[in-house]
């Protein structure tokens, strides 16, 4: 039987390592792309054009614009900017509410109707921005939603669940795809592909895990290679 994935794909740091990881474990790989009217949107270019270069058995750019109605946030609000001071609620002002909640099941969906079996997303909560639904907690409780009001056997997969930021470095250059990750990605708020623009809360945490994965490479894949 083939084996089949779906990636959630945004075309940044940490959703193109899991896909880059997912070519080599399945025989197929669809990724499924948000466009929910995004600050940086230029992410779904940048999806686009990785996906093809990647060689994946298709790719699918679904327009969730209703989210961007509902969720406000710095990262649906051009007039918010992005600000590292968090709100009254204790989170990021860059967290959309239910963003997670809607890809994952829009994914689950996908996945049933062409058989996958797995769905991949790339989220952390042991080196992240603070979001609620990139918790553990939240993707299971999430897979058991979706497989029971499907009826249908889905797993959700995070990857990168419990490895810091150097640690996903460090799974890029397992699958000798770093200097694809660093120069062809887009995480930046700002819409800058690559390093970024250095001063947004996502290139922060990116450049800061690519400088201790430099400088630490052998300790680092070492811890990698124990989990």
């Amino acid at each position: 039987m083939t084996s089949k994935a779906i990636v959630v794909f945004s075309g940044g740091q940490d959703s193109t390592t899991c896909l880059v990881q997912a070519l080599t474990q399945y025989d197929e790989v669809h990724a499924i792309t948000f466009d929910y009217g995004q600050r940086h949107r230029q992410e779904i270019e940048i999806a686009q054009s990785l996906g093809k270069k990647l060689g994946l058995a298709s790719h699918k750019i679904l327009d969730v614009s209703l989210l961007n109605e509902l969720a406000i946030s710095s990262l649906t609000r051009d007039n918010i900017p992005v600000s590292h001071t968090l709100m009254e609620n204790g989170l990021p002002n860059t967290f959309v509410p239910g963003r997670n909640i809607l890809f994952l099941t829009l994914a689950g969906i996908y996945a049933y109707q062409i058989g996958a079996k797995a769905v991949i997303t790339g989220v952390c909560e042991t080196d992240f921005s603070g979001y609620p639904d990139c918790r553990n907690d939240f993707v299971k409780a999430m897979e058991k939603a979706l497989t029971q009001g499907m009826d249908y056997d889905l797993t959700l997969i995070t990857p990168l669940m419990w490895l810091d930021k150097a640690e996903t470095w460090g799974l890029a250059d397992k699958y000798h795809a770093l200097t694809l990750i660093k120069d062809e990605t887009l995480t930046c708020y700002n819409g800058i592909i690559g390093n970024g623009c250095g001063t947004c809360p996502s290139c922060e945490l990116r450049n800061r895990g690519l400088h201790t994965y430099l400088d630490n490479k052998e300790a680092v894949l070492q811890r990698l290679a124990a989990k």
